[in-house]
């Protein structure tokens, strides 16, 4: 034939381009057209709270600041930037899988002939009792022709797997962020709490004072000074809570920013902590691209499903191919020459035959596997737009909770103003004043609660989006 050198190259370059095991195809996924939220969100468009970089969400300069420290410092991203490098390097060494190793050898050997030895020889017959060899090659140590996929399939593989350990180090800086703003704001609210317990307590001794007097006086009754002094005692009591509560937390900040315990830095008050106006959550579809939980569960999937093709490529002929090219001389000069050039080319080529069922229990493993890694894909999915849910719901209750606090606080402010002018005035009892105080006390400290959870809402509601790993 007279173009049938053609044909073998053609036909190898066919099948080498065949690859065993199903090729990835996303699953259909349900997703809904809008976030479940108590009231109904503004029509969705692109733009999302989560397109926004951290330092535009939190305006705190110290808070920005402990941001940058834990991305450098913090031993879980150190950690995820670890698994991330041995990810690639594990691509590489897979990867290398698919193109010749080559290796060059070369040795020389010295010998020196006896002439009074055992085999003694005539001098005739051993003109010169050195001899030299010397050989040096270019070795084809091991390469297999991919002939099934098998090699591409688990470079595939790997490949997905560093993607993978790459969105988990977003995810875990999505979650750094988060735990820091977090311990940040619950620390400011802690700080404010102290105020106010301060605040009470000296607003308690002032009365207690004037009880005193009163008391001394004979208006006031032992009963009246009795109940003042609870009043103090009530209100220092809670003051070290609080400080232990802040010292904690303090650590707490120190250990994500990857420090030894100590003091944090404040940068804006609680009161004057800030968030945007509008908390916009965007299109639903947006949330699977987004968040890098769902796509290092999506590149799972995809490592798995290529598994399968490996698995299945061992049914196949494996063809593989090892080779020398160099000289052999007694002479070095000569080494390379017409002559003393040597070659050899060894085609190796093996098939399964019987084996007990172990290549079949291969294929049923990675395609369960497979499965299992479609579930957890489809799982990560409904768990994202769970929390996303579970935010917006927070936002809004606790920006109600948060706005009927502060009717309540102001009405127990005046309350206290009234019934302390009545007391001082003589025209009401010094029960009324105390109760008064009591519950001013604690609606302050509920108020910085819910102002908190209200906080804590926006940052949980960014990190449920996905934003923070920009």
């Amino acid at each position: 034939m007279k173009y049938g050198w053609i044909v073998i190259p053609a036909a190898a370059l066919m099948i080498a381009g065949c690859v065993a095991g199903p090729n990835y195809r996303r699953p259909t996924l349900q997703v809904p057209e809008s976030f479940r939220a108590p009231a109904p969100l503004p029509a969705p468009e692109a733009a999302s709270l989560a397109d926004l970089k951290w330092w535009e969400v939190f305006h705190d300069d110290q808070l920005q600041q402990l941001v940058r420290t834990a991305l450098q410092q913090n031993y879980d991203v150190r950690e995820a930037v670890s698994r991330v490098d041995a990810a690639r390097a594990s691509l590489g060494s897979t990867r290398s899988n698919q193109f010749p190793q080559i290796g060059a050898s070369g040795d020389i050997e010295f010998t020196r002939l006896s002439r009074d030895g055992s085999f003694r020889l005539p001098a005739s017959l051993v003109p010169s009792q050195n001899r030299n060899w010397g050989e040096a090659a270019l070795d084809l140590l091991s390469f297999e022709v991919d002939l099934w996929g098998r090699l591409r399939r688990a470079t595939e593989a790997a490949r997905a797997n560093l993607l993978s350990a790459e969105e988990n180090r977003k995810a875990v800086v999505t979650i750094l962020i988060s735990d820091v703003a977090t311990a940040y704001f619950n620390l400011r609210a802690l700080d404010y709490q102290l105020e106010i317990s301060k605040r009470t307590l000296e607003t308690r001794q002032d009365s207690l004072s004037l009880v005193q007097s009163r008391q001394g006086g004979g208006v006031a009754t032992l009963l009246d000074l009795r109940q003042a002094e609870q009043l103090v005692d009530t209100a220092a009591a809670t003051i070290p809570v609080l400080q232990q509560q802040i010292e904690q937390t303090e650590n707490q900040i120190s250990l994500l920013i990857g420090a030894n315990p100590q003091a944090v830095t404040r940068g804006r008050g609680f009161e004057e902590q800030e968030f945007p106006p509008e908390v916009p959550a965007g299109l639903t579809s947006a949330l699977l691209e987004r968040r890098p939980d769902i796509r290092a569960a999506e590149q799972n999937l995809i490592a798995a499903n290529a598994e399968i093709g490996v698995a299945k490529a061992a049914y196949f002929p494996r063809l593989s191919l090892t080779g020398l090219l160099g000289g052999q001389s007694s002479q070095l000069s000569s080494l390379f020459s017409g002559p003393n050039r040597a070659w050899t080319f060894v085609p190796q080529l093996s098939q399964p035959i019987f084996t007990a069922g172990r290549l079949k229990s291969g294929v049923k493993l990675a395609e369960a596997f497979r499965d299992g890694a479609q579930v957890e894909y489809q799982k990560t999915i409904q768990v994202a737009f769970t929390e996303v849910s579970d935010a917006l719901i927070a936002h809004q209750r606790t920006r109600e909770t948060r706005v009927q606090q502060e009717a309540l606080v102001a009405a127990l402010q005046d309350r206290t103003r009234l019934a302390y002018v009545r007391y001082r005035g003589g025209v009401d009892t010094q029960l009324n004043a105390l109760d008064a105080d009591r519950d001013l006390f604690q609606a302050e400290l509920t108020l910085s609660q819910d102002k908190l959870s209200e906080l804590v809402s926006v940052v949980q509601l960014y990190k449920a989006l996905g934003g923070g790993w920009q």
